[in-house]
């Protein structure tokens, strides 16, 4: 465990599910809700993106999030912003330590040049799919299309810029077991897939589970270790809640 976790605190789950390597889902998560993600064999890839469900314009804006927080990585501490300021969701457990908001989504055409293509008909659950086409088959489901989508979180994964500013793939970031606990702090759409990071370096496709697992938050405390990270989330809280105080219910 990196000096960047904290001891975790999670028991039972209240809900708990595997997606395969490879694959994609959508879900609501609730305010006052941990999704907890856990990297069961290690090298796992979660490309993710956050919408309001009330209002899909508001979204999980990376540049944002990076700037108000001086950092270049995310991990416990951090918060995970929208395009209106506002906290969708902070980092409360870690045990990665690094995890990319920077790298991108791995396109169709990425994977047929590194690892050829292999269709549904051909290999059935055992295609190669993408993150691109992977975020736009969710975002359909909620009336989203490609301008919707933002640019990504990679969680498990390294991206690092040397000082000429060229960019390497860590392809050891995330051990087996490794988990990353994010703490709603409003309602959100959450897309994700399990597909490779387009900086993937790995000589076969790879295919890595993911284990998610909902659990029920603790209220936050004022001394809270996110909203006292950076002076920008002491703002940002500030906003989400006075948002959430009188927010409208999603399809209302």
């Amino acid at each position: 465990m990196t000096s960047s976790s904290a001891p975790s605190s999670f028991a039972t789950p209240l809900y708990e599910d595997t997606l395969p390597g490879g694959a994609h889902w959508s879900f609501t998560v609730r305010r006052g809700i941990t999704l907890r993600l856990i990297d069961v064999e290690g090298g796992a890839n979660v490309g993710m993106v956050f919408f309001n469900p009330a209002n899909t314009l508001e979204r999980y804006n990376a540049p944002d999030t990076l700037k108000g927080q001086h950092t270049f990585k995310l991990t416990r501490g951090h918060c995970l912003y929208s395009d209106m300021g506002r906290i969708f969701c902070s980092i409360v457990e870690d045990s990665v330590g690094w995890h990319d908001t920077v790298g991108g989504t791995l396109t169709a055409a990425m994977v047929a040049d590194r690892w050829g293509t292999r269709t549904y008909q051909e290999a059935r659950n055992d295609w190669t799919q993408n993150g691109h086409d992977s975020f736009l088959v969710e975002a359909a489901k909620y009336g989203l299309t490609r301008r919707d989508l933002p640019a990504p979180l990679n969680l498990f994964s390294r991206v690092q810029a040397d000082e000429a500013g060229a960019l390497t793939f860590d392809p050891g970031n995330s051990p087996a077991g490794s988990s990353v606990a994010l703490r709603f702090e409003m309602d959100t759409l959450v897309l994700f897939h399990t597909c490779p990071h387009p900086m993937s370096t790995a000589a076969d496709y790879p295919r890595r589970p993911v284990t998610y697992q909902f659990h029920r938050a603790e209220p936050v405390a004022e001394d809270d270790y996110c909203r006292t990270f950076r002076p920008e989330n002491q703002r940002g809280f500030a906003n989400t809640e006075l948002y959430t105080a009188c927010a409208p219910t999603a399809g209302h």
